[in-house]
């Protein structure tokens, strides 16, 4: 039976480093990734190039970690939705240390599956999503190995993950970038309003379609650091409500859309 453990789980089941860190949260004295350096313009709209060196400079990047599992990121992120990223950390925490392997997951009583994620909210839907999810990931590949999704063309095995219950294309782009450094860009929330105040995106378009033209933009050794300096401005900076506009490092270019005047 394959281990439910990747690479940044210790052998005892306990994750050596939080994986909603490793993806969510770098520190703020971190050096940025290598990526391309932009020419930052003056003058015209921000070009991803250009957030990258900013943002990166302001808050720093922790470098991409994949973990190399596939199944536990699908896991990871079915019950990251709705909660923080500590919430959903302790429920990933606490479902390792009760089932060490997916099939253990799958033939345990439901109860006892909510008990151990209920610190990530929502767990009655959560655990009956994530019995179907694992289900149909054992009934196409008995083994629990989601590696060749690796090999595929990126389409193709965006493709293969969206076909799974439950499965849409920020969990799909989750399970590529942060396993298998695949360069499919997650849009969530705070990606998803950062880009559009900056007019990379109309304001109007749906998420769904966010994904495809955003990530249309990026140079593939581009989009994880535009996925988490995106996010970490979105955090610290670009509030859904109340943005600190004044101390954005962005504001001489930003068009500001769906904002009052300041």
């Amino acid at each position: 039976m394959r281990s439910i453990v990747p690479r940044e789980v210790r052998s005892d089941g306990r994750l050596s480093a939080p994986t909603d860190t490793i993806r969510h949260m770098p520190a703020t004295n971190a050096k940025p990734s290598k990526v391309r350096r932009a020419r930052v313009r003056k003058g015209e709209q921000w070009t991803p190039s250009e957030l990258i060196e900013v943002l990166g400079e302001r808050y720093g990047r922790i470098a991409q970690q994949p973990s190399g599992a596939p199944v536990f990121e699908l896991v990871l992120t079915l019950l990251s939705q709705h909660t923080s990223d500590h919430n959903s950390g302790q429920a990933m925490h606490r479902l390792i240390e009760a089932f060490p392997t997916w099939d253990e997951v799958l033939a345990a009583p439901r109860e006892a599956v909510e008990e151990a994620i209920r610190p990530g909210g929502l767990a009655p839907t959560k655990s009956k999503r994530m019995h179907e999810l694992l289900a149909e990931v054992k009934e196409r590949r008995p083994d629990w190995d989601l590696r060749f999704l690796g090999d595929l063309p990126l389409e193709e095995a965006k493709a293969w993950l969206t076909s799974l219950p439950g499965v849409g294309p920020k969990t799909a782009a989750c399970v590529l970038l942060f396993a298998l450094e695949r360069p499919a860009l997650p849009v969530d929330t705070h990606v998803e309003r950062v880009a559009k105040r900056l007019g990379l995106v109309p304001a109007k378009m749906p998420a769904a379609k966010a994904h495809d033209v955003l990530e249309a933009m990026l140079e593939p050794d581009e989009v994880y650091a535009f996925h988490v300096d995106l996010i970490q401005h979105g955090r610290r900076t670009c509030h859904a409500r109340g943005p600190k506009c004044e101390d954005c490092p962005l504001l001489e270019r930003c068009p500001r859309v769906g904002l009052g005047p300041l």
